[in-house]
């Protein structure tokens, strides 16, 4: 058949359980709000579709046939799966159904969207969310997610990007670190200090920003230790290892 003549076999199976429930062809027609001749049309288009004789009628009865009792339990079951599938199509149009696959960062990730996530899960209780800690950047396809969560400037223009907040940035050490070197007058001072790098964002060196003049400032680093955890970065810093910069 030709794209305008392919037959609505849903709605054909629907016809066909309503002049079975109904009684006759024109007790269905009447229900349907059309004419006995479009019910008989449609019944006729459901037989030569399945190549079997579903009704038997005489002007005073109709009884259906071993197929037509065969093909009426069928058409029940379709029928009521469509109607679920519209019932749970509707609701999803509402309200967010289904697994929602999610990286985020590692630090963020284990604390401080922690109470975000447990307010969205408790809003939406259709939803699931696998909740996976990565702080490398994301390949959606390959990594099979949805959406991330990303700390950094750098944004893929494949994407839909979204800024969901400023994340300031703190150069820290522990008082008994500095207290056994020289203090610190000039960005230039750092090279001096043993450093802790945060191997995500910076390796070999930082760059510092006056805040009245903007001005850039390059410092060079030798770290002691590189880590790509900022809970290791600031316990380490705590400990007095070294220098660091982790997020406000």
């Amino acid at each position: 058949m030709g794209r305008s003549e392919r037959i609505d076999r849903v709605e054909l199976m629907r016809t066909y359980v309503r002049i079975v429930e109904a009684g006759s062809l024109s007790a269905a027609a009447r229900q349907l709000a059309t004419t006995q001749a479009t019910i008989s049309r449609r019944l006729q288009s459901l037989e030569t579709l399945l190549g079997v004789r579903l009704l038997l009628r005489t002007t005073h009865a109709m009884k259906l046939t071993d197929d037509g009792e065969r093909c009426y339990q069928h058409a029940r079951r379709v029928i009521d799966s469509w109607l679920a599938l519209e019932d749970e199509v509707g609701q999803a149009e509402d309200e967010p159904v289904g697994t929602l696959r999610v990286r985020a960062p590692h630090a963020f990730g284990q604390e401080q969207l922690l109470e975000p996530l447990t307010r969205f899960l408790n809003r939406y209780p259709h939803l699931a969310v696998e909740w996976m800690l990565n702080d490398k950047s994301v390949d959606f396809l390959s990594d099979n997610s949805d959406c991330a969560i990303r700390v950094g400037a750098e944004v893929d223009p494949a994407t839909v990007s979204v800024l969901l907040a400023e994340v300031p940035r703190s150069v820290v050490a522990s008082p008994t670190l500095l207290a056994q070197f020289p203090a610190i007058h000039q960005p230039e001072d750092l090279c001096a200090l043993p450093w802790i790098a945060l191997s995500t964002f910076y390796q070999q060196h930082i760059e510092l920003i006056n805040g009245e003049t903007r001005q850039i400032t390059r410092v060079a680093l030798s770290p002691r230790l590189s880590t790509d955890s900022l809970y290791v970065a600031r316990n380490t810093a705590l400990a007095g290892l070294g220098v660091s910069v982790v997020s406000s």
